[in-house]
């Protein structure tokens, strides 16, 4: 079988090769050996398996700290689905409280859109006046 070497890998799992030796340097996932003939190092098996594994809980949202969590269940005897559900719900959680928190800012956009004429001078702008007093009362809403 063919070596898989970083670059190959890397474009196999969508990601740039320095990406994998950020990974390799945060631990999540070991530097293969080197060959003792010489050559590259090879990529492949468990190692490209777990770079998708990464990539694919990046593209669920999940941060590389909650990657490693997930990894480290792969890897506990004793973990189960359940434990994994636990990791995913509440992720859930912390994105509908992003998405919650994005309605709020553009339905208050839109009350300022509506209460702005669009034309005049800036001296009335509810746009501006608003974000004024957000920056004066320490940006709460």
């Amino acid at each position: 079988m063919a070596t898989l070497t970083i670059g190959k890998a890397a474009r196999s799992a969508g990601i740039g090769v320095e990406t994998i030796r950020f990974y390799e340097r945060k631990g999540l996932i070991r530097q293969p050996p080197r060959p003792t003939a010489g050559g590259p190092r090879d990529y492949g098996g468990g190692t490209l398996q777990r770079l998708r594994f990464i990539a694919g809980a990046k593209r669920l949202g999940f941060s590389l700290a909650e990657t490693a969590g997930l990894l480290a269940l792969l890897e506990a005897p004793g973990a189960s689905c359940k434990d994994v559900q636990a990791q995913a719900k509440a992720k859930r959680g912390e994105v509908q409280a992003k998405i919650e928190g994005l309605i709020r800012i553009r339905d208050s956009l839109d009350r300022l859109l509506g209460a702005c004429p669009g034309k005049g001078s800036l001296a009335g702008c509810a746009i501006l006046e608003a974000i004024e007093s957000a920056e004066n009362s320490g940006g709460t809403s």
